[in-house]
């Protein structure tokens, strides 16, 4: 299994001006400047790529062309979640056979089942797989916390060799670091701080707007040069902060076109940002250049 670590951009998926159809040349050419700033990742399918407002066919047209134009220029991962087995299973099975290098996968939402249901789906899910799985993380949204405890029972699990953690808690992150995992931090405001600790890299929104920059913090990090790091985290924290306190994807995807990169609306119903929310945006992408 490929080892997979640095940033991993989770994709905005770019959509036409009426928000209804996926935009293939913005996202061929959203990839392109994700490689051209050395993304180390891409995760495509993701909540950042509005999944959950995907129609089923869209989710693996969007994983075949994100395979077939990154091409092994950097990792690739797919979220491949559904509320039950069967359903995961297909988009797993899928997202393998296109190529992805690792799967990102939630516990079942929604009124879903216990820890034992949730074992059970992650179980079923690698019996039909070959690739490692990264287990996500936000019980804000998933209604599932995998803890510290819970993670280590999964990890008994073949391909289940990762997991990304979304509680925004730095505590957490260095309680999941002792259980021996590979975590990949998913908090945008302590994605510095989870790097400090110790994660592998950072499954994140941000870098759609900011690639070259979170690049840069993390190669930073590994190198040592922690003084050059902090730095340039003043200088990122605002954005990352404003998107971690507004809605997310709309926050994410003004950001991005605001730099540059056509990714167009969210799908309805998720509303544009506010003239007011757009001005404080455009106030702390000014710590970026943008």
């Amino acid at each position: 299994m490929k080892e997979l670590k640095g940033i991993c951009t989770a994709l905005c998926t770019p959509f036409t001006e009426d928000g209804e159809k996926v935009d293939e040349i913005a996202l061929r050419n959203h990839i392109d400047s994700m490689l051209e700033a050395g993304i180390h990742i891409i995760l495509v399918c993701g909540g950042t790529g509005e999944f959950a407002y995907l129609r089923p066919e869209e989710r693996k047209r969007i994983a075949e062309i994100a395979s077939k134009h990154i091409n092994g220029r950097a990792g690739f991962m797919v979220q491949t979640s559904a509320i039950n087995t069967a359903d995961a299973i297909e988009y797993s099975q899928h997202a393998e056979g296109v190529g992805a290098d690792c799967l990102l996968i939630l516990p079942p939402y929604f009124e879903g089942p216990d820890n034992d249901g949730v074992y059970y789906h992650f179980e079923k899910i690698s019996e039909s797989i070959k690739i490692s799985i990264m287990v996500y993380n936000i019980p804000e949204h998933s209604g599932i916390d995998v803890t510290p405890n819970f993670l280590k029972r999964l990890m008994e699990i073949d391909n289940v060799q990762y997991i990304k953690d979304s509680t925004g808690d730095i505590i957490r992150i260095q309680e999941l670091l002792a259980t021996g995992a590979k975590v990949f931090n998913g908090g945008d405001p302590i994605a510095f701080f989870s790097l400090l600790a110790g994660c592998p890299g950072c499954v994140w929104g941000a870098p759609n707007a900011m690639p070259k920059e979170s690049v840069d913090l993390y190669s930073f990090v590994a190198s040592g040069k922690l003084g050059e790091a902090r730095d340039l985290w003043k200088r990122m924290f605002p954005a990352n902060q404003f998107f971690w306190t507004h809605v997310y994807n709309a926050s994410v995807k003004a950001a991005t076109n605001l730099s540059g990169r056509k990714v167009g609306p969210c799908r309805k119903p998720v509303q544009p940002l506010t003239d007011s929310e757009m001005s404080e945006l455009r106030e702390v992408l000014k710590h970026l250049g943008i």
